[in-house]
């Protein structure tokens, strides 16, 4: 039994770790919730990690993503990312794609390589793209809803998008997703009604306004999703 993992083990058995060992998840997204994700999987023993987002460390980032320290500001987060993988765990393989997951990069990926997909991202239309390229190619999907403008970590449950009520983003994406003839979609979603931020941030553009975000309530969505993953993997 390997020490790094071996208090992991004890709970999951010698079977499902080497399944861990022999997974390849791809998170797409690698910010406040994907980051604990990537952690969490890396924490957990998986073998290969992809790790998808070309967003850069900015000092707005430092209130709430793990990869977030002034030390990185300025470096991609997948490089950092794969830097903590490596400290924490020398033989994962990790891959890093510097672009941001849209129906036009996703010919980029080859989904039937992956044992599981994590959407992490924030724009509908590359959600709805990714997960209809995961299931066209037959692979696990699990997708983040809203986690923003949220202050109750408590709130947050996994449903089938179908089921799910009250977040708005995953209101839009029941819509999108009968439109395209999904038939279900496994979500982390929270039941908080959103908060309304107390100002409108500097970094707000015309279109809309940026989202206020903690570092307990998009950790604790990364580590449920990091879970489902697990769970899901080891059967």
């Amino acid at each position: 039994m390997s020490r790094t993992f071996a208090r992991t083990e004890l709970l999951l058995g010698e079977e499902a770790m080497q399944r861990l060992q022999n997974a390849r998840v791809a998170v797409f997204g690698v910010g406040g919730v994907g980051g604990y994700v990537v952690e969490a999987l890396a924490r957990s023993g998986v073998g290969a990690l992809d790790l998808i987002d070309n967003d850069t460390v900015a000092e707005s980032n430092l209130n709430r993503q793990i990869i977030a320290l002034r030390s990185t500001i300025g470096q991609y987060k997948t490089d950092v990312a794969k830097a903590r993988i490596m400290d924490i765990n020398p033989d994962c393989r990790v891959t890093v794609y510097h672009t941001f997951y849209l129906p036009e990069t996703a010919h980029t990926f080859d989904f039937s390589q992956y044992d599981y997909i994590v959407d992490a991202i924030d724009t509908v239309k590359g959600k709805l793209a990714l997960v209809e390229q995961a299931q066209a190619a037959g692979t696990p999907v699990i997708c983040s809803m809203g986690a923003g403008n949220k202050l109750d970590p408590t709130r947050f449950e996994v449903a089938d998008i179908y089921k799910t009520s009250v977040c708005p983003l995953a209101r839009v994406m029941r819509y999108e997703c009968k439109k395209r003839g999904v038939k279900r979609l496994k979500v982390v979603y929270s039941k908080e009604p959103p908060v309304r931020p107390v100002k409108k941030s500097d970094e707000q553009t015309v279109r809309r306004d940026i989202p206020g975000s903690t570092a307990f309530v998009p950790s604790v969505a990364g580590l449920i999703i990091a879970g489902e993953v697990i769970k899901d993997m080891i059967g």
